[in-house]
């Protein structure tokens, strides 16, 4: 996901964005535990997308 299409997104559905991606990140974790889980590299993926969403949280909440 890239930041550009975070920054079109407001507060609410920025909060709803970082909800899915951290259920999203715990599925990822249990399947990785339970070795079910075959692209490892999804985890990166979503913890970067969930610090991006943090990230644009923080700037609007400053803005505010």
């Amino acid at each position: 996901m890239k930041a550009s299409e975070l920054r079109a997104k407001t507060p609410a559905e920025l909060k709803q964005e970082l909800d899915a991606l951290l259920r999203a990140r715990f599925s990822l974790r249990m399947q990785h535990a339970t070795q079910q889980l075959t692209n490892n590299s999804e985890i990166r993926k979503v913890r970067r997308d969930i610090a991006r969403v943090r990230t644009l949280m923080a700037e609007k909440a400053r803005k505010a």
